[in-house]
């Protein structure tokens, strides 16, 4: 059997420390540290604690080279089948196939080691970021500024003296009144189900091909709405769809080329009957009960492959890949809005089940952040940032900003 080291592979020594009376009582500073190393690789998406002896063959293997396992002095008799049983050490027999494909699946997207070590252990499973809020009593902007801190502040200055250059104010245009009117929408009326039109709309402005560039017969550049690293436009837009005239509920792929919907099965263990694809949308936004009621919900999900193909371990191909679902949601905010419709984005998602849910590899291709589109409810339940007053009653505007920033209480749309 021959064995190399996996592609990736970051070690991370870690500190616990505990109280010891009884070293206090002898003359010590009464803690008690147990240091212990965690394997981190992409490929397997779960740290792995492993032992002194374990460390050090990891150290000892090449990533490249393979060995024949005959051969190696093994510092602890045990540790390579344990590493083999683990995926950090990789073989060429039958019996570790699994592992040896997962890594040949990480080598062939090139990856940057770090870029691909920040992905897979930043992601998210069954996380209820509500709960969380509570838990650490940051609810609302008083409380957070209660168990915080003061924040940094919150736009920095460089020269306060008389040099400044004092810049005027310039007469508001359409556009300008359009920027206005872009606030994140945590309020959404499911009771009024969006026009075909509109949604189709939206659809075409912010995620379809405009036109495209053909290189060859297997190499084409698309022309979208929003910029994109090298012009390759990795983004894939998954749909949930919950109240949309002509469109059946449930879980749709949009076609960006053909700007059309191909859907796609229910997942293993979900219905939609009853609640359950709300439910469903809930779960994925980490309990965000606020955007629950979207009527569509977009995952974007970049194919990293793509990026990749042309930024092979480029140590920015991930930051350009993040900056594409900015340029998106930017685009969706201002496309909704111009619709009268209200829009949002979170990167707070637990990626693992939106995998499972759309058939997603997380190594050639993820989930990123999930954004939406949809009917503004009437009233305000979760407070939104419109401190002009611009959406919303001026009244409810000062009530946010001076108070609470997640809840509201029965507040009127202005507009």
């Amino acid at each position: 059997m021959r064995v190399r080291r996996c592609a990736v592979l970051y070690l991370e020594p870690r500190e616990k420390i505990d109280f010891d009376l009884g070293g206090l009582l002898t003359g010590g500073d009464g803690l008690l540290r147990d240091r212990r190393w965690f394997a981190l690789a992409p490929h397997l998406g779960e740290e792995v604690e492993i032992d002194a002896g374990e460390r050090e063959l990891l150290g000892v293997l090449s990533p490249s080279q393979w060995v024949d396992a005959r051969t190696l002095q093994l510092p602890a008799p045990a540790a390579l089948k344990r590493l083999l049983e683990r995926g950090l050490v990789i073989a060429d027999g039958q019996r570790h196939a699994a592992w040896r494909e997962r890594d040949e699946a990480q080598r062939a997207t090139y990856w940057h080691p770090l870029a691909a070590t920040l992905h897979a252990f930043t992601r998210w499973s069954g996380v209820d970021a509500v709960q969380n809020m509570k838990d650490s009593g940051t609810e609302t902007a008083t409380q957070m500024r209660a168990v915080l801190g003061a924040p940094p502040v919150e736009a920095a200055r460089r020269d306060a003296s008389a040099a400044q250059l004092k810049l005027p104010r310039i007469d508001a245009t359409d556009f300008d009144r359009l920027l206005a009117r872009r606030v994140t929408c945590r309020n959404f009326d499911p009771s009024l189900p969006l026009p075909f039109e509109r949604f189709v709309q939206v659809l075409q402005r912010v995620f379809a091909a405009q036109a495209e560039v053909r290189v060859s017969a297997d190499t084409v550049f698309l022309k979208k709405n929003v910029p994109s690293g090298g012009g390759l436009h990795p983004m894939e837009c998954y749909l949930i769809v919950q109240h949309v005239e002509g469109v059946a509920p449930g879980l749709y792929h949009y076609q960006s080329v053909e700007h059309a919907l191909e859907p796609l099965p229910i997942p293993e263990g979900r219905t939609w009957d009853n609640g359950g694809l709300r439910r469903f949308v809930q779960d994925m936004v980490a309990q965000q009960h606020w955007f629950a009621d979207a009527h569509v919900v977009v995952l974007l999900s970049p194919r990293f492959d793509r990026t990749f193909w042309k930024y092979r371990q480029h140590a920015k191909g991930y930051r350009v890949v993040a900056l594409e679902a900015g340029h998106i949601s930017q685009t969706l905010y201002l496309a909704a809005t111009e619709a009268g419709l209200g829009a949002f984005i979170t990167g707070a998602i637990n990626e693992k089940e939106l995998e499972q849910a759309f058939g997603l590899d997380p190594i050639s291709q993820g989930a990123l952040a999930a954004c939406g589109f949809g009917w503004r409810g009437a009233e305000m339940n979760t407070a939104e940032l419109d401190p002009n007053g611009v959406v919303w009653e001026p009244s409810v505007a000062e009530h946010v900003v001076t108070d609470d920033f997640v809840h509201a209480t029965n507040t009127r749309f202005a507009k």
